[in-house]
């Protein structure tokens, strides 16, 4: 099975980072939270991915080329121009990046890597910016146990702000965390579709969460598969400092691998 990693956003509500790189290579606990995702997924079997690549898309390119450059210790013979690379160790992973625009919307970029999920059935897709503890292996068997053309997650969002009791005078009576889940769920992203889906995107300026699912709801085509477990995409450095932090305490939820 693939899976299609949405990587070319702008990242603007984070450009303290994306100045120099694109969003998924936002580095937590030193490595990207591409990585992180990937590594998410490879911990149920799958493999296989496909990055669309957009704004500075050449800095994903050259982290995969140089892959056991960042993951390795290195040894450079300057003398006999040799670079040998110690504990070699490789992912078992197959990443085709492919370059799907800097300006391109999220259902264009789908259409644009439409040729390399043609023999498919059913394929992944999520965002480069989100991680979660969702049980992808029961994600992909609810999709297949309904027989429709497309899955999406639904999570609660995390809550932002500290929530108040406050007394008559003016006393605070209480100070919690806003609860997770204040409201409705969210399209938390991790897809399971059918390469049906991209008929239904008409080109490079079509947005994937609008007409393309709105039409696949009308019509009866989608499903959500509930997890009310651990969600958090990185929007901003609040966020980013927030997964740092649970990467550093040695219990992010997302660490589904050994």
């Amino acid at each position: 099975m693939k899976v299609v990693l949405l990587a070319g956003g702008l990242g603007t509500r984070i450009s303290e980072e994306t100045a120099l790189k694109p969003k998924p290579m936002i580095e937590i606990g030193g490595k990207p939270i591409l990585w992180h995702i990937m590594k998410m997924y490879s911990a149920h079997g799958i493999h296989d991915f496909i990055i669309c690549c957009g704004y500075k898309g050449y800095v994903i390119k050259e982290y995969f080329a140089n892959y056991f450059l960042h993951m390795s210790d290195v040894t450079f013979d300057m003398q006999q121009n040799k670079m040998e690379v110690h504990q070699r160790y490789a992912e078992p992973w197959r990443v085709t990046l492919v370059d799907t625009g800097d300006e391109t919307m999220t259902g264009g970029r789908l259409k644009r890597v439409a040729q390399y999920l043609e023999s498919e059935e059913i394929f992944c897709m999520t965002y480069g910016d989100g991680v979660s503890d969702v049980n992808l292996t029961k994600l992909i068997e609810f999709h297949r146990s309904h027989r429709l053309q497309a899955t999406l997650t639904a999570t609660y969002p995390p809550g932002r702000f500290g929530a108040l009791d406050i007394h008559a005078d003016h006393k605070v009576t209480s100070f919690k965390e806003k609860p997770k889940g204040e409201g409705g769920m969210i399209n938390g992203g991790f897809f399971v579709l059918s390469p049906k889906v991209i008929d239904l995107i008409d080109g490079d300026t079509t947005i994937w969460e609008r007409e393309p699912l709105e039409r696949l709801a009308e019509s009866g085509a989608l499903k959500a598969y509930p997890h009310e477990g651990f969600w958090q995409c990185m929007d901003t450095l609040r966020d980013k400092t927030h997964l740092e932090e649970l990467w550093a305490s040695g219990k992010a939820p997302w660490k589904v691998w050994e």
